[in-house]
């Protein structure tokens, strides 16, 4: 995979983000294998992809939502996924807002390093990109929350991005590894934990199962184990909701 070209205006956007964004330290990298991994998430709204862009280094790409890649699709696509639970009568507001921020989603997500993540019959080029950019021995991060709690540190994961694993085993007879990261805003740190093998010789529903469970169970630890903060969740909520990462 070619390194990215990244326009003139990308490039200012970042710099700027980066002298505003408050500076995270990254403990764990250790845990990453030298060969490639999927290293996966708590999105943490905005602070996730930001945190990962600046912080994490260049070898690694991170799946987008494609939306968030084609000017005409991002207002409906962020309104949903941003905003739509807010107070009705500040939709009006948001859909407004929706338009107004789409040529600058388009210019940052298109320069930044990542893979479009597709849900159509174009899912396959996601992950062929995926495996061929393993391959070239990257890192792949993943922020696979959604819209359903799990507890207080994450929502629940979607599993169809381990299925990347059986494509990679195929391809290379290397059993991949996710490493699960928890990112916590407040603290200004990134933690990256122990890396969660797939087996090659277990059935894919399995492993789908077991890799989701392990990833999140895995994160919850690592957050509950810092000392006392709001965790940042993956849905926009007033900021007085948000959670705590362990009781008093």
């Amino acid at each position: 995979m070619e390194t990215k070209k990244t326009s003139a205006g990308y490039r200012a956007i970042k710099g700027l983000v980066k002298a505003l964004f408050p500076k995270m330290r990254v403990e764990g990298l250790e845990n990453v294998p030298e060969d490639g991994a999927i290293i996966v998430g708590n999105h943490a709204q905005a602070y996730g992809p930001f945190a990962v862009e600046l912080y994490l280094g260049s070898n690694r790409c991170t799946w987008c939502a494609a939306e968030m890649m084609h000017i005409e699709e991002v207002p409906a696509y962020t309104f949903q996924d941003f905003w739509s639970m807010k107070p009705r009568y500040t939709h009006a507001f948001y859909r407004i807002l929706s338009y107004l921020i789409a040529p600058l989603c388009v210019l940052i997500f298109n320069n930044a390093n990542t893979i479009p993540v597709y849900h159509d019959a174009r899912v396959m080029t996601t992950f062929r990109r995926t495996v061929r950019a393993l391959c070239e021995g990257k890192n792949i991060v993943i922020f696979p929350e959604h819209h359903v709690p799990y507890n207080n540190i994450v929502y629940d994961f979607q599993d169809r991005f381990i299925d990347t694993a059986r494509m990679y085993y195929n391809q290379t007879q290397k059993e991949l590894s996710f490493v699960p990261m928890y990112i916590a805003p407040r603290l200004k740190k990134i933690i990256l934990g122990k890396p969660i093998r797939y087996r090659a010789d277990a059935p894919m529903d399995q492993e789908r199962c077991r890799i989701r469970e392990e990833l999140m169970e895995a994160i919850t630890r690592m957050g509950r184990a810092l000392p006392r903060h709001i965790v940042i969740p993956y849905a926009m909520m007033p900021h007085r909701d948000y959670p705590y990462n362990r009781d008093e």
